[in-house]
């Protein structure tokens, strides 16, 4: 279970953009972070990746546990192996390594040979398409394509949780719902925690269990997905529907 606990983060010194953010995501389901841009998504991703540094950001107050332990002070490098990996908005694949290197890239935190090549052809088995491409450059895939491979290259690392920064960005919708299957299925068969930004609200709500509305770096709303997609302040600001 990933849990964050009041957390508020500054950029800069001076520029609050959490401003007590509280939150549960729990293994086995998608949760799913809803808000504007600059409502403070993203940073809350990298709140918890322990990535704030790298833009001048810093978590002030509040913690953020993991699996029962207290992970707000960790390095990224030891959060990936306490078992939490972020994909990051726009792919960002290496694209002058094939498909394979990006994927083995993926599973530096792996010592074993032997695992680092199973967890591979379990990859390859979930992403048949990643496969037929192992030895193409991966700047040469497709945006779906480019999308499955940053999820595979998270997963090489054997994670208990995922955070999905904007998956369906620049996709057409059919590869979208095909990417958003394979998460949901992955997610229920091995009790992975999935925290979810994503603009789309409708399509988010679809495949969560449970949602937060972030407002100006705060929760305004939260609650079961079915029941903000009933809600009818989430229906006018984030599904269209007046």
């Amino acid at each position: 279970m990933l849990v964050l606990n009041d957390v508020e983060v500054v950029y800069d010194g001076v520029i609050l953009v959490l401003k007590g953010i509280s939150l549960t995501a729990r293994p086995g389901k998608i949760t799913t972070l809803l808000g504007a841009n600059g409502a403070g998504k993203s940073t809350t991703l990298k709140a918890i990746s322990g990535l704030l540094t790298s833009e001048r950001g810093e978590l002030l107050r509040g913690s953020i546990h993991f699996d029962g332990v207290d992970i707000t002070k960790c390095k990224p490098f030891e959060i990936v192996k306490k078992g939490i990996v972020q994909v990051f908005e726009g792919r960002r694949v290496f694209q002058s390594l094939t498909v394979e290197e990006n994927l083995i890239v993926g599973g530096h935190v792996v010592k074993s040979k032997a695992q680092l090549r199973e967890t591979l052809e379990e990859i390859y088995e979930f992403f048949p398409r990643l496969k037929e491409r192992r030895m193409q450059l991966s700047g040469y895939l497709s945006g779906g394509e480019q999308q499955m491979l940053a999820i595979g290259r998270a997963l090489m690392s054997k994670p208990k949780a995922i955070l999905l920064d904007e998956p369906s960005l620049g996709l057409a919708p059919m590869i979208v719902d095909d990417i958003f299957e394979k998460v949901r299925k992955l997610t229920e068969s091995s009790q992975l925690t999935v925290l979810l930004v994503e603009q789309n609200a409708e399509l988010a709500l679809e495949y969560s269990s449970y949602g937060y509305c972030l407002e100006n770096g705060r929760i305004a709303l939260e609650g079961e997905a079915s029941s903000l997609r009933d809600n009818d302040k989430v229906k006018q600001l984030y599904l269209g529907i007046h």
